[in-house]
């Protein structure tokens, strides 16, 4: 049951996908549909485990259930963000296929597997948290945002401790954390192997986010992927981007 404060939309262009959002927490971002549009899960099979970290209201798993058979798993630590999106699976027919799960990242492995999981994704805090951060007042929104309750390195820590030998880790992040993130993946062993920019206009002299895939206890072999352009000189989405978000 849908309540006053909550809405129905479908999922970009998606006609048969629905998410329910509410104003006063963050709703499913741009970010969030790049990568999980970069996750690559043409080789994964119905038995495989996939697992989204910081899963909001599900978004990414309601975009991969689009792509794989695989099962999904979301983890959020916020109990009405959960709630919401457990309804969104539910409003979809994907109980089958999709687990929304209310706990901290931090040692999930220990409830739902340790080196189970091929895929790891996960869009996380962008910002770090500071005593003079300036943050937002909705609680919901400050913790999506910073680094209030994990960390970049938790995060790719706990990615490690999940993901098979060989397991995939994707990730969007800011451009300005590229070092920390190179750095983190490299003290975790991870080999990075694909790296794509994001710009908001096509004439941006400078990338805003970008997509990494890494792969746990590899070699790096980094591949520069060609770059996204989310707006035109018109303002309008992209062709890419409208083929990503299934806009006619």
């Amino acid at each position: 049951m849908v309540d006053a404060m909550e809405n129905v939309h479908e999922l970009l262009g998606y006609e048969r996908i629905k998410i329910i959002q509410r104003d006063d927490m963050l709703r499913f971002s741009l970010d969030s549909m790049l990568l999980a549009d970069f996750v690559d899960t043409s080789k994964t099979k119905e038995t495989d485990l996939v697992v989204d970290l910081g899963t909001g209201n599900a978004p990414i798993p309601l975009f991969l259930s689009l792509k794989t058979r695989a099962k999904i798993f979301g983890v959020d630590i916020q109990s009405d963000v959960c709630a919401l999106a457990r309804k969104s699976v539910e409003l979809n027919n994907l109980e089958n296929q999709i687990t929304i799960i209310n706990d901290n990242i931090k040692d999930i492995y220990k409830k739902i597997g340790a080196n189970k999981f091929e895929i790891v994704v996960s869009n996380p805090p962008y910002f770090k948290y500071k005593d003079t951060s300036r943050i937002n007042k909705n609680d919901y929104l400050t913790i999506a945002r910073h680094e209030v309750l994990i960390t970049l390195a938790d995060i790719v820590s706990e990615a490690k401790k999940l993901l098979v030998d060989g397991g995939s880790f994707y990730m969007v992040h800011r451009v300005e954390r590229l070092v920390d993130i190179i750095s983190t993946l490299q003290d975790e062993k991870f080999g990075i192997k694909n790296i794509r920019f994001i710009y908001s206009k096509e004439n941006e002299e400078n990338a805003l986010l970008v997509l990494i895939h890494a792969r746990k206890n590899k070699a790096s072999d980094v591949k520069i992927v060609k770059p996204l352009y989310v707006y035109d000189s018109n303002g309008e989405y992209t062709k890419e981007v409208k083929n990503i978000f299934n806009f006619k």
